[in-house]
């Protein structure tokens, strides 16, 4: 299992429902430098290991949360959380926080079901 940045555990299963904590753009535990489309997308990079470490795709993926520390970049995340989820589109939450772990500026959380 990965090192996480606290208590917690990266991803559950529970009968058929998946859920995987917060996922920020790190690679080996170090934010990715650029801003929020490298970060973003180093996030997405996690997340669907994640979700194939339970034979699961973000098409399985019913309901995120997107924390922001800036919600002015909602937009520019709107654009790359489409493209990656294609025309799939779980049910969403999206809020401005003050911080995030390690330095991030987007993190995700994501509920699936099999």
């Amino acid at each position: 299992m990965e090192k996480t940045a606290g208590p917690y555990t990266p991803i559950v299963r529970s009968g058929d429902w998946i859920i995987v904590s917060g996922q920020v753009g790190h690679l080996d535990g170090v934010i990715v430098e650029g801003g929020l489309e490298p970060e973003l997308r180093q996030l997405f990079v996690n997340l669907k290991r994640l979700l194939a470490s339970e034979n699961a795709t973000l098409d399985n993926v019913l309901k995120t949360t997107v924390f922001l520390t800036d919600i002015n970049d909602y937009d520019q995340m709107n654009e790359i959380y489409m493209e990656e989820f294609g025309g799939h589109r779980p049910a969403r939450s999206a809020v401005a926080v003050a911080s995030l772990p390690l330095g991030a500026i987007i993190e995700i959380e994501a509920w699936a079901r099999i």
